[in-house]
């Protein structure tokens, strides 16, 4: 049992590198899936490099606007904020506003960013685009050394239908194929600089240390776990208890239940501050003496702005 537990500790401690590794296999995956399966270049010089681009690109923008949309951050940040636009900026600091959103895109662009590096070391959406440049400058560059035959097929290069000899497609599909992956290698090796350096400048400015850094991290994982597990059981207890009234015909019972203002102040983005040292929205709420303990008298929405259940 305990052996099964330290396990279990450790599949939980590196949930993150486990996280990223899967995406990482689900996007060789995607697209070996789109090479094999609905890709077909259509070796025609006018429509070649937009077809090749929009498989290298047009992924990466769906999985760029998943990103966005799965991000919990993101919709903290943005809810209400059409009817109270101080909660993009609280406290007036619009420079922790740009930094929070600088790290909510950043998170999302893992999978986009995963994206053009497989596609790129591939090779295959690459070779279809640049085929299909009418530029006279990169045609030059690709049909140095060779015949005006090798201008006028380049765009027939990826499918095989090609007039050249095998030798000048071998060589020209060679040329694609490293061009590409060494763009590939560019965008990795980018990536990791970029990230180390922001790991790098984020840790240098933690007003924290360390330990008390990965602490925090771990309380806000068991914050988030155990407010699912509140919010799913008083959710419950809230529609037996409604059901209960409706099918008895009789008034509910009383149902304490946290005030507007409440769910407003815990649902805000925390910012630290050295003279608030708290490790939540939520704990710096619960341990405010001022805080307004009334509940709600009736668990319902606030219907003053038109909001209402479908």
């Amino acid at each position: 049992m305990d052996n099964f537990q330290t396990v279990l500790r450790f599949f939980m401690n590196q949930k993150t590198t486990i996280g990223y590794s899967f995406m990482a296999l689900l996007t060789i995956g995607g697209e070996r899936v789109f090479s094999m399966v609905s890709f077909q270049c259509p070796c025609n010089r006018d429509q070649n490099f937009a077809y090749g681009l929009t498989f290298l690109l047009g992924p990466a923008m769906v999985l760029l606007v998943l990103g966005l949309f799965f991000s919990t951050r993101l919709w903290r940040l943005y809810t209400g904020c059409c009817l109270n636009p101080t909660k993009l900026c609280p406290r007036g600091n619009c420079f922790n506003c740009l930094r929070v959103f600088t790290s909510i895109f950043s998170g999302a662009c893992v999978a986009p960013v995963m994206w053009l590096c497989v596609a790129l070391l591939n090779g295959t959406f690459y070779e279809c685009a640049v085929s299909g440049l009418d530029d006279s400058v990169v045609v030059d560059i690709f049909c140095k050394n060779k015949t005006m035959k090798c201008r006028e097929e380049l765009a027939r290069v990826p499918c095989g239908r090609s007039r050249l000899s095998t030798d000048e497609r071998m060589e020209l599909l060679l040329m694609f194929r490293a061009q590409s992956q060494i763009l590939g290698w560019c965008v990795v090796i980018i990536s990791a600089v970029v990230g180390l350096a922001g790991t790098c400048c984020k840790n240098c400015r933690s007003k924290v240390s360390y330990l008390q850094l990965t602490f925090w991290k771990r309380y806000i994982e068991r914050e988030k776990e155990r407010f699912d597990n509140f919010a799913n059981d008083y959710a419950t207890k809230l529609a037996e208890r409604n059901l209960k009234s409706f099918f008895e015909n009789k008034d509910p019972e009383p149902f304490a239940f946290p005030n507007h203002r409440a769910w407003e102040e815990i649902s805000a983005l925390y910012t630290f501050s050295r003279s608030e040292q708290y490790y939540s929205t939520l704990q710096r709420y619960v341990e405010r003496t001022d805080r307004d303990f009334s509940p709600e008298k009736k668990p319902v929405m606030d219907l003053e702005h038109g909001m209402e259940m479908a």
